[in-house]
């Protein structure tokens, strides 16, 4: 199975994908963040650096999803290759900080990759106040991370509940990090595996 969480930066993904890893003994695969060659000059000068980065995860997400098909075991991914193109390219655009030439170049790059690939089987989507994602953006302390916009947060949590209002791959999990604390409180963590349990049964 391909298991995969979504949510906003912030929101608990990568802790959450290794807390289920460890529990389930899925194999955990993590967004390319340590080793990504674009992410300090983004957060630097958005406008400048937005396609690479796009582009450059694009590519990335791609690859880890051929790779997961490939495997006969199951697999939790942190993101999705659908938040690139439905929320951050998109909002990159409509802030001006993505020429239109290039969004478009991106969007057809995109269009043409999901026609090779299946959606996860489920999908975790991780729901956060903008006040829960500052507080723990700010608990991880990563450098580049320090100059991200409230405004910026502001319009991807936006972007995601019209996502996720719509969305219709596959099944749906939301979990709503605002009162489950699942990285601070087992009996959290223990709700959040039940809830899985309900919907990796429903799968077979």
């Amino acid at each position: 199975m391909h298991i995969a969480i979504a949510g906003n930066i912030g929101s608990g993904k990568t802790t959450l994908a290794g807390l289920l890893s460890k529990h389930y003994g899925w194999e955990a695969h993590y967004e390319d963040v340590d080793t990504n060659p674009y992410l300090n000059n983004f957060y630097g000068d958005m406008k400048r650096w937005s396609f690479n980065l796009q582009v450059y995860f694009l590519n990335s997400r791609f690859r880890q999803v051929v790779e997961i098909r490939k495997k006969e075991k199951t697999v939790i991914q942190d993101r999705t290759i659908y938040e690139d193109a439905c929320i951050f390219a998109p909002n990159l655009h409509e802030m001006g900080l993505m020429e239109s030439r290039d969004y478009n170049n991106y969007a057809s790059l995109f269009e043409l990759m999901i026609s090779f690939i299946r959606p996860p089987d489920l999908l975790i989507y991780l729901k956060a106040s903008v006040g829960t994602l500052v507080s723990q953006i700010q608990k991880r302390g990563r450098d580049y991370e320090n100059s991200i916009r409230l405004d910026y947060l502001k319009k991807l949590n936006e972007r995601y509940e019209n996502w996720i209002n719509t969305y219709d791959q596959g099944k749906l999990l939301i979990i709503d990090v605002d009162n489950i604390k699942f990285s601070e409180r087992q009996s959290d963590l223990g709700e959040v595996i039940r809830k899985i349990d309900a919907e990796i049964h429903g799968l077979f």
